[in-house]
């Protein structure tokens, strides 16, 4: 069978058995601070075995896309050295959530395995946790399985979603490649061996954990099971490696083809076979590389594979060339792999050819640091230097290391990491902030929406200390939290609202809203009065404020949205701050765009302002929104009701949000882009501003233009021409002023040439030049080295704090003579450095007094060197 005819089987299975097929997930999981990528199945239905996340199904089986490369599973090392290591596999399952349990579970796995997938029941092994009489039961007296085929395990069948939460006993399916192959079976002292291979783990969810250990059950006890695609292939293909599977194969073809390689089996071509997945699909999934987070693992990854090509005598961009190669093999599967095929490539390529620049040089020194050592161990120090300064992930050199049977001072690298750090944290300013934590029953009641003034009950006073306080009096900062609001709290990008809370004879001036879990707090200071614990006070939103921050957060939309249809598809959101004075949009995007994209950009924003059509917003389900088309953030959390922002003409922009909107698309006013450049690897950032600062925006500039044409007395329509005319005259002006600096420089070397001195048989001249700038020194020593027939001619201007010395030497001293040397030796004297060939050198120094003393320095430098 091959891969995509078990992946489908798979899913056909227990689709007919009553499960919701769901697809596959981002390799980003959806806001969780505890993993870094999507790396096991159940992941995104974590929030849903907790009771957070309701669905409309209780049954659900995925084919699912993960990730095992950084963060607390990490298979990096491993990939390339064996035969089952991946850093992306696809992980086939079947959920049920406090529907069916144990009894369906081990009977669902099992009939998939023998009846559908045909495996004889003597190749397959089963073990279950030390305690789970029940699943024993239903192993060995329901399904029949030989007590001989039969393990109880202890840890290595007990499953927990972290130290506390839900967690429970496992059972677990080997598959027996046969006495030929060496290896014990699970729970003997050989099992590590290749004999038997784990296929399918199924987890049984029936109790929650609390930070003391103890496991209370739960009320709804559920499945989570896994089974890898890319194991059971090579079962199912009779091979013993995942890299001899079909999956693996096209890969490995194209992979030997680019890099001009014969044997397929190379340890390095399996490195790039496996390491092109894994970079395509978290491209697909938004993440670019960068120097942090899951952009600086996907940058390792992109590395490792391009030094194994290097290893392999390429040096040529290669890595990208073999998305054609993956589209061709996953491409149906994953529709989303080969409509962003071409901005894969693009991100592959410019990474290869960036890492390329610093690949030769940190591989010279690695070498040189390992040919020399005086031990098995390369030192910490020198290891960090090569991630540090030559970019060279750790695991990197490792790589490299572990090829020679060099062992790493991790413990020293750890301590030069540290200490970079400890410089970083020394370096920068943290402002204080509020972080107290709040104690409060209920939630705010945000009102901003419908209203920007409102009445509230202060539930809780805070002085800036973050300490519960019973009043603050005036001039006195703090925060206060109330029951209801019509402050927008700082979220999605868009900045807290500003204004007051108000009683009679007592303004606390609001200078920012923050949300502190389901609280608004207000920030600011007393400026009249004696502000109360306990009082109903009215608060008043700053109405300019809000509405030029409303303007310029539904310009973002619109921006969001022109820039995927200019740019394509591949644009996502990266960030965003949206403020009352302009807004700032960050997005995933591999080159500089251009000024016509811009402008096309601009245009498109401004037909939906004109056109003038109402602003919607509507609750639903995540899943109606995903239906309807909604753009959302991977890293965003949403609960069970979204609320979906329409805006524009034909649903022109359809995107999750909560944060505040103008009422019609022309209530934004004109809108212009005022900059783009870059921020990181692949991401873009404009920034913008609309509506009265879009209008002040233009009167500045027409202010300039007429200040401008004033100055070079033209009208503001002849403005160009004139420029462009001053600047031609200006070009030659500077001309002529070379000409004329070349001709002194000329005459004042006639004038020298007599002043030569014979120094041990040889002319030396030594002249400090007026008159003469830096550019024309070189061509005065041509003509000076001309003239003077044989000798050496040492020459310094001087100016503006700057000293430039220029040594040439004729061609019949070079063998006794550098000019390199000579100007090496004197430049130090005038603060500087440089060097050159031997028959021409320059310097460049800081130091205007030491002029004197280097020329001198040049006389003595050539008598001890002809003496010598």
């Amino acid at each position: 069978m091959k891969s995509a005819d078990i992946r489908q089987a798979f899913l056909n299975f227990f689709e007919q058995h009553g499960h919701t097929q769901v697809p596959s997930s981002s390799l980003v999981p959806d806001n969780d601070p505890t993993l870094l990528f999507t790396n096991a199945g159940m992941v995104p239905f974590k929030d849903v075995f907790l009771g957070r996340d309701p669905r409309p199904y209780v049954r659900a089986t995925s084919a699912q896309r993960c990730v095992r490369a950084g963060g607390k599973h990490n298979d990096l090392d491993n990939v390339g050295y064996t035969a089952r290591h991946h850093t992306l596999f696809e992980m086939l399952g079947n959920f049920s959530f406090g529907d069916y349990f144990k009894r369906e579970a081990i009977q669902y796995a099992w009939q998939f395995l023998t009846v559908n997938l045909g495996l004889p029941a003597e190749r397959l092994w089963v073990t279950v946790h030390v305690s789970d009489d029940e699943a024993a039961d239903i192993w060995l007296n329901e399904l029949g399985v030989s007590g001989e085929r039969f393990s109880r395990l202890d840890e290595d069948n007990f499953w927990q979603m972290g130290e506390t939460g839900p967690c429970g006993p496992c059972s677990e399916i080997f598959y027996d490649h046969g006495p030929d192959v060496a290896g014990g079976p699970p729970g003997s002292p050989d099992e590590d061996g290749d004999r038997y291979i784990e296929v399918w783990n199924l987890v049984f969810m029936q109790y929650d954990r609390d930070a003391q250990g103890n496991m209370t059950p739960l009320p709804s006890p559920s499945i989570d099971t896994g089974m890898g695609l890319e194991r059971i292939a090579a079962v199912m293909q009779g091979v013993h490696s995942n890299y001899e599977i079909d999956l693996f194969k096209r890969l490995l073809a194209s992979a030997a083809e680019i890099t001009g390689q014969n044997d397929i089996h190379q340890p390095s071509l399996r490195v790039i076979a496996d390491h092109i997945r894994s970079c395509a699909f978290l491209i697909v999934d938004g993440v670019m590389p960068s120097n942090e987070g899951r952009g600086y693992v996907l940058r390792r990854i992109i590395r490792r594979a391009v030094r194994h090509g290097h290893k392999l005598g390429v040096r040529e961009p290669f890595f990208n060339r073999l998305v054609a190669a993956l589209d061709e093999e996953m491409g149906e599967a994953y529709p989303e792999l080969h409509a962003r095929r071409a901005q894969i490539e693009k991100v592959l390529l410019r990474e290869e050819e960036q890492f390329a620049r610093t690949l030769d040089h940190g591989m010279r020194l690695l070498d040189e640091a390992l040919a020399g050592l005086s031990s098995s161990e390369l030192d910490g120090e020198t290891i960090f230097k090569l991630y540090d300064t030559y970019g060279f992930p750790y695991d990197l050199t490792a790589d490299i290391a572990r090829e020679r049977n060099i062992a790493l001072d991790e413990a020293g690298f750890q301590r030069e990491l540290e200490a970079q750090r400890e410089r970083a944290r020394a370096a920068s300013q943290f402002g204080a902030r509020l972080e107290a934590d709040l104690d409060l029953e209920g939630a705010t009641d945000f009102v901003g929406r419908e209203r920007l003034i409102a009445t509230g009950q202060v539930l809780t006073l805070l002085n800036d200390q973050g300490e519960q306080v019973e009043q603050l009096e005036v001039g006195q900062s703090g925060a206060i939290v109330l029951d209801e609001t019509p402050f927008y709290a700082e979220s999605g990008g868009q900045i807290g609202d500003r204004g007051t809370l108000t009683l009679p004879g007592v303004v606390f001036t609001v200078r920012d809203t923050q949300k502190r879990g389901q609280h608004f707090v207000h920030l600011g200071e007393v400026s009249e009065g004696v502000m109360p614990a306990q009082a109903a006070v009215e608060a008043r939103v700053e109405v300019p404020t809000r509405h030029a921050i409303m303007r310029n957060h539904s310009a973002t939309h619109l921006l969001h949205e022109a820039l995927r249809r200019i740019l394509g598809t591949h644009v996502q959101q990266k960030g965003s701050q949206v403020g009352d004075e302009r807004l700032r949009f960050d997005f995933s995007h591999n080159e500089a765009v251009t000024p016509e994209e811009l402008e096309r950009v601009e245009a498109m924003i401004n037909e939906q302002v004109m056109a003038n059509t109402p602003v919607t917003t509507q609750l639903m389900t995540l899943d109606e929104a995903r239906r309807l088309g909604a753009q959302a953030l991977f890293e965003a959390k949403y609960g069970e009701s979204v609320r979906v922002l329409t805006m524009g003409s034909d649903d022109f922009s359809i995107e999750l949000c909560g944060g505040t909107h103008v009422l019609r698309t022309g209530d934004i006013g004109p809108v212009k882009l005022v900059s783009e450049s870059g921020v990181a690897a692949g991401v873009r950032r404009i920034e913008a501003i609309s509506g009265g600062a879009t209008l002040r925006w233009f009167r500045d500039q027409q202010s300039l233009v007429t200040r401008l044409a004033d100055q070079v007395r033209a009208r503001p329509d002849q403005l160009e021409s004139r420029v462009g005319t001053l600047l031609e005259r200006n070009r030659e002006l500077e001309r002529e002023l070379e000409r004329n600096r070349a001709r002194l420089a000329s005459q004042a070397g006639n004038d020298l040439l007599d002043a030569a001195e014979d120094i041990g048989g040889v002319r030396v001249l030594t002249r400090q030049l007026e008159g003469v700038g830096a550019k024309e020194l070189r061509g005065v020593m041509d003509q000076m080295k001309n003239r003077l027939g044989s000798g050496v001619i040492v020459l310094a201007v001087a100016g503006d704090g700057k000293v430039n010395l220029i040594a040439g030497v004729t061609k019949d001293l070079v063998d006794r003579l550098s000019a390199g040397s000579l100007v090496s030796a004197i430049a130090p004297m005038v603060g500087g450095r440089g060097g050159g060939r031997p028959d021409m050198a320059q310097a460049g120094g800081s130091d205007v007094s030491g002029v004197d003393n280097a020329l001198q320095a040049a006389r003595q430098w050539v008598a001890e060197t002809l003496e010598n």
